[in-house]
């Protein structure tokens, strides 16, 4: 099936058109996710790597594989903060207050570390 520039400039209307409740949505989920990154955790750990990647993924690399020891909640909202992070008018530390002071927390608490399994 051939996407033509009028499928493809639909897709992209339908997407700005989304992109309000995409945000929404990626910001709810973004400070749950913070919430238990901060934590010393099993899953605490797989949220904070996964931020740390959000934010500089070549310095902080991440195993998508990790996701899968997260309780489902927890996985959907990683999906809802990388659609909110696909377009990206800001950083991911913007998007919530403290973000400054928080990545340089999660920074201390999970980069570098060993790797671990879940």
């Amino acid at each position: 099936m051939r996407n033509t520039l009028s499928d493809a400039m639909a897709q992209a209307l339908e997407y700005q058109q989304q992109r309000p409740a995409l945000v929404t949505a990626g910001e709810q989920a973004l400070n749950r996710l913070v919430s238990v990154a901060l934590r010393p955790s099993g899953q605490g750990r797989v949220l904070g790597r996964f931020l740390l990647g959000l934010y500089n993924g070549e310095d902080f690399p991440f195993d998508l594989t990790d996701l899968r020891c997260l309780d489902l909640v927890l996985f959907e909202d990683c999906l809802k903060v990388l659609m909110l992070d696909y377009s990206p008018e800001l950083e991911v530390h913007e998007r919530i207050q403290n973000g400054n002071a928080i990545w340089q927390q999660l920074m201390e608490m999970w980069a570098p570390e060993v790797v671990e399994e879940c």
